[in-house]
């Protein structure tokens, strides 16, 4: 058992540290993409340190175009940072130098997903969001007043409804 341990880790843990050109060839939610590599080998893909609604909730289908609109059938630059439970690749996308995981946030399309937030930078972005009085702020909108993530009662989490 061990070994099948150790040869899983050799194999993974290189594959989790290297950054990879891939094309987005679907958009699952608002958070969730399917890429395929050079290899022809498809991909799903979480986006790493957000939330979206899912889709039948209220701006999910909204958060779905918006990343649609930024890298569908798209060549983006995934650089995965583990594996999540449901054997999804958790990671950033970039264009170019844009993450696409932080445009997310900083468009009112995404909230910080804190359980897993590690880019502290995002949170300046959520407020920015929520301090907003207009519309445009989609899911963020619908947040706003709540305790987000952080455990407490009223807080969103990981497949929360609004």
């Amino acid at each position: 058992m061990k070994r099948t341990w150790f040869t899983f880790a050799l194999i993974i843990v290189p594959l989790l540290s290297a950054a990879q050109e891939v094309k987005v060839i679907a958009i699952t939610d608002g958070d969730t993409v399917k890429v395929l590599t050079h290899d022809k080998k498809q991909i799903k893909v979480r986006l790493a340190e957000i939330d979206t609604p899912e889709r039948k909730q209220s701006y999910g289908k909204k958060a779905k175009q918006a990343l649609s609109g930024m890298v569908f059938a798209k060549m983006v630059d995934l650089r995965p940072v583990t594996i999540d439970r449901y054997g999804r690749t958790v990671g950033h996308l970039f264009i170019g130098s844009l993450n696409v995981n932080k445009e997310m946030v900083r468009t009112g399309n995404a909230w910080v997903y804190r359980r897993y937030m590690k880019d502290k930078s995002l949170l300046t972005d959520e407020k920015t969001m929520l301090d907003l009085k207009s519309s445009a702020c989609g899911a963020c909108q619908q947040a706003k007043g709540l305790n987000l993530g952080n455990g407490e009662e009223g807080s969103i989490e990981e497949g929360s409804s609004f």
